[in-house]
């Protein structure tokens, strides 16, 4: 039950000795709507049907004494953290402590003195009204920021889509080569057993791989004829460019590594840092072998898209060369399962 200063508190009384039950009403009455029960057992009974915010149990009672009612109340989930007050006219350091180990909230000793009866409850349901009002605030400020959070990721995620759209669109051939490369990471990413989180971050980083194509001249990405040196070097350049434009994204640096790295080589004869093996960020050697399926299964100015037996020769070719064997065996596996050459529309 949650409170509200309105509220006339619930209490359960639990005792089979009917002079402090009269006490007790005396005392409680007015204030408090109290409930009073005269065994374990009913009290047991009662507490499975209805809601209290606050339950006095005795500590000794013939059928059920107080002790073991109070590990069944906090063994239920439903009453586990209703606070209880425990009535014992024979206290001891030792039936103290043990009913504080078992989930007792305070003690009251009989006889009732009735001031400290009124302020023991009154501090114990006042916390209880504290402790609720701020899980309901805690509650709401998570709504409202996972609320928040999802509107800045969908604002982020329709970013990455237009930037890469953007680059996308400079080349005639690879329309779309973006969002199917980061679709080819996100899978190896789950098949590695990666969480949720860590596949969702793959496939951003992958989106925006080739975002430094946005400074390269058109002409030059769609030319049908061999590059020159001076050509193919700017287009290498796209890595570092990529890596510049994407830097300045201080929240998600992996972006500008993704930019910078896809392009080495596990053998360390790639660009532009010539970096090898396990040197080479991981995420970037994911998009490695994405990025090297979808070029090859792409048609081009001077070629159709290969068949995927030959992509499958070639990206076997290239383990443990071009490819972290890793990543290279999952896009084999893909491959392999993928008998209907649904991976990659053959229309573009």
């Amino acid at each position: 039950m949650t409170l509200t200063l309105a509220d006339r508190p619930r209490v359960l009384a639990v005792d089979d000795d009917e002079m402090s039950l009269m006490v007790l009403e005396k005392i409680l009455g007015d204030e408090y709507e109290l409930v009073k029960v005269h065994s374990g057992a009913e009290g047991m009974q009662i507490l499975k049907a209805q809601t209290f915010d606050l339950v006095l149990l005795d500590y000794l009672m013939p059928d059920l004494d107080g002790m073991t009612m109070l590990r069944q109340l906090r063994a239920r989930l439903e009453t586990s953290e209703v606070p209880i007050i425990m009535l014992t006219g024979d206290m001891t350091a030792e039936r103290e402590a043990e009913g504080f180990r078992a989930g007792v909230t305070d003690f009251l000793h009989k006889p009732f003195i009735p001031d400290v009866l009124r302020l023991r409850v009154q501090r114990i349901l006042r916390y209880e009204y504290l402790q609720s009002q701020l899980e309901q605030e805690v509650a709401r400020q998570t709504a409202l920021a996972n609320a928040r959070l999802q509107t800045s990721q969908r604002i982020f995620n329709q970013v990455v889509l237009a930037l890469a759209q953007t680059v996308d669109v400079k080349d005639h051939y690879t329309h779309g080569h973006s969002e199917r490369v980061a679709q080819y990471a996100q899978e190896i990413s789950r098949r590695l057993g990666d969480d949720a989180s860590t596949q969702a971050r793959i496939h951003s980083i992958a989106m925006l791989h080739d975002i430094g194509k946005i400074g390269i001249p058109a002409h030059i990405i769609n030319k049908p004829t061999r590059l020159t040196d001076e050509e193919y070097a700017l287009i290498q350049s796209h890595t570092t460019l990529g890596a510049e434009i994407l830097q300045t994204v201080r929240e998600f640096p992996e972006l500008a590594v993704g930019a910078r790295s896809h392009h080495e080589r596990w053998d360390g004869h790639g660009y532009p840092d010539g970096l090898a093996g396990e040197a080479i960020p991981r995420m970037a050697r994911i998009i490695a072998v994405a990025d090297a399926y979808d070029a090859m299964t792409s048609r081009r100015s001077y070629r159709d898209p290969l068949p995927q037996a030959v992509v499958h020769a070639e990206i076997a070719k290239g383990r443990g060369t071009q490819f972290d064997p890793l990543f290279a065996d999952i896009m084999l596996q893909m491959i392999e399962e993928d008998t209907d050459f649904t991976m990659r529309d053959t229309g573009h």
